[in-house]
């Protein structure tokens, strides 16, 4: 499994752990350098939004990998994380509809996360 892969599927499983709504990994690699994987997610509230990026933040430095960059932490309605290889949107559900990256990005593939193994 290569390592954009691995993340992806750890990043996925620190979201199913904090019950994320809706995971939409999709395949960018061949349309675009900024990174392999787009993972959109949301949540129900600002403190489960948090979580989730927390929860990730978590797994993924347990296995080494730290973020380039994280924003929209405080506000908490979009908090875009990049790993490189990897960037995850983690919305409310009133901004993940607002900005709807599924249908921006549907040039990408959708997968699902048990695709990842």
């Amino acid at each position: 499994m290569n390592q954009s892969k691995k993340m992806a599927r750890l990043a996925c499983d620190a979201l199913e752990d904090k019950k994320a709504i809706d995971i939409k990994v999709i395949d960018i690699e061949k349309i675009t350098t900024l990174a392999d994987y787009f993972i959109i997610t949301s949540g129900s509230n600002r403190n489960q939004v948090q979580a989730m990026a927390d929860n990730v933040e978590e797994f993924l430095g347990k296995a080494g990998y730290e973020p380039k960059q994280i924003e929209g932490y405080q506000n908490a309605n979009w908090i875009l994380m990049d790993y490189g290889d990897i960037v995850l949107h983690i919305f409310d559900e009133e901004n993940r509809l607002f900005y709807d990256l599924e249908r921006i990005w549907r040039d990408g593939t959708c997968i699902s996360a048990s695709e990842l193994e």
